[in-house]
C-alpha cells in the first residue's frame, strides 16, 4: 500500500510544472538518518560532517526519482574534489529490486536502504523525491519535493555557497 501511495504521489509530481523552487527548511533540528547502505555496511549522516549533504529520498517505480538521476551524476561530476556528497536514500525496496534497478541504471552516488520505512517517518517524507540539502555543520537548510535537473546553475550556485558556510 506504502509503494502505491508513493507512486501516485511521483505521478502527481511528474505532471507538475517542473521548475522547482529550493524552499527554506523551517522544520527544525536535523532529524537522526542512520541507514545501512547497499552493501550492508552501516552509514550515519553525522559522517558526513564538513560535507554539503544531498539527502534524496527516492524508488526504483518513481518517475521523477528515476529522470533526475542522471542530472545528480553530472552535479556530483561538476562538484568532484569538494566536500559534497549525494546520500541517496531508497525507500522501502529490498536490496535485489535496487541491486536489479543498478543494473539498468548507473549511479556511483551512496545509496541507503530504508526498508522498513522509519527514516521516511522520522524525516516526515511524503513525497518522492523529497530532497534534502544539510549544511556542513549538519544542519537541514533546503528541501525541494519533487524532481529536479540538479546540475542547473541554480542549484549548483546554492549548494556551493553551503559549502562556504561556517
Amino acid at each position: 500500500m506504502k509503494k502505491l501511495i508513493i507512486f501516485i504521489s511521483c505521478l502527481f509530481l511528474l505532471t507538475s510544472a517542473q521548475a522547482q523552487d529550493l524552499k527554506s527548511w523551517k522544520g527544525g533540528a536535523t532529524p537522526p538518518l542512520a541507514l545501512n547502505g547497499l552493501n550492508g555496511k552501516p552509514l550515519k549522516l553525522e559522517d558526513y560532517r564538513g560535507k554539503v549533504v544531498m539527502v534524496q529520498f527516492w524508488a526504483t517505480y518513481c518517475p521523477p526519482c528515476l529522470k533526475e538521476m542522471p542530472s545528480m551524476m553530472r552535479l556530483q561530476a561538476k562538484l568532484a574534489g569538494k566536500p559534497f556528497v549525494i546520500l541517496a536514500v531508497n525507500m522501502g525496496e529490498t536490496e535485489k529490486e535496487v541491486k536489479d534497478f543498478l543494473t539498468k541504471v548507473n549511479v556511483d552516488f551512496t545509496i541507503m536502504m530504508d526498508s522498513d520505512g522509519k527514516a521516511l517517518g522520522t524525516w516526515k517524507v511524503f513525497v518522492a523525491p523529497s530532497t534534502f540539502l544539510v549544511d556542513p555543520k549538519g544542519n537541514i537548510r533546503y528541501v525541494l519535493q519533487g524532481g529536479a535537473e540538479w546540475d542547473e546553475p541554480e542549484y549548483v550556485t546554492k549548494i556551493s555557497e553551503l559549502m562556504n558556510t561556517k
